[in-house]
C-alpha cells in the first residue's frame, strides 16, 4: 500500500460536487476522487481546525470507536470498480484488527479526525493516478507541441484536459470575505 495526504479540496462553480486530490508521499502522483460537498465539508473543517460546535458524524464514529475501546489504525482505499472507490477502515480493538467497509469519503474524513495514515492499494493508484509533468503541460498549451504528431503526448493530453478542468475549478478554501 502507498501512503497518501490530502493535496486538496477543490470547489466545482457547476456543480455541488467536490474533487479531493490525495497526493502519493513518495512521488507526485496525484489521486482525484469525486466527494459530496458535506463530505468536503467535513474533512475541510477538520483540516483548517475549526471545531464545530456540535460532534459532526464523523466526530462522532470516532468518539464511538474511541469509547469501545477502539482505536483507528488507518484508513485504505482498497479497490475501484465500475468507477467508484471503495475504502476500509482499519481499527484495533481487544488486541486484534477489523476492518470495516466504508466509503472513501467517509474513510478520509474519519482518518483526518483519527490523525491516522491513509493509504491507497497500489493497483488503484497504477489505474487511476496522474502525474503531472510540467514541462510537457507548458509545451501543450504554448502550442510547441502537437498531439496529433507525437504519439508519446497522449497520456500528457488527456492531463492536459483534465489540469484545464481542475483550472476551473474554485480551489479557495478559505472563508475569507473580502467584500
Amino acid at each position: 500500500m502507498i501512503e497518501v495526504v490530502i493535496d486538496s479540496i477543490r470547489v466545482s462553480l457547476m456543480s455541488q460536487h467536490r474533487l479531493v486530490i490525495l497526493k502519493d508521499v513518495n512521488s507526485d502522483r496525484l489521486l482525484p476522487i469525486w466527494i459530496g460537498p458535506f463530505e468536503a465539508d467535513a474533512i475541510n473543517i477538520e483540516l483548517q481546525q475549526e471545531p464545530p460546535a456540535r460532534p459532526m458524524t464523523h466526530d462522532l464514529l470516532k468518539n464511538v470507536i474511541e469509547e469501545l475501546g477502539g482505536k483507528v489504525v488507518h484508513v485504505y482505499i482498497s479497490e475501484l470498480r465500475n468507477d467508484v472507490y471503495y475504502a476500509r477502515i482499519v481499527i484495533e480493538i481487544n488486541g486484534r484488527q477489523i476492518e470495516i467497509d466504508s466509503r472513501t469519503s467517509d474513510a478520509v474524513a474519519l482518518a483526518v479526525r483519527a490523525k491516522v495514515p491513509i493509504f491507497v492499494v497500489e493497483n488503484v493508484l497504477e489505474r487511476a493516478s496522474i502525474k503531472p509533468d510540467e514541462d510537457v503541460q507548458d509545451k501543450i498549451e504554448s502550442g510547441e507541441l502537437d498531439s496529433a504528431s507525437d504519439s508519446d503526448v497522449v497520456d500528457e493530453t488527456k492531463l492536459s484536459a483534465f489540469a484545464d478542468f481542475l483550472n476551473s475549478l474554485d480551489i479557495d478554501l478559505d472563508d475569507d470575505d473580502d467584500e
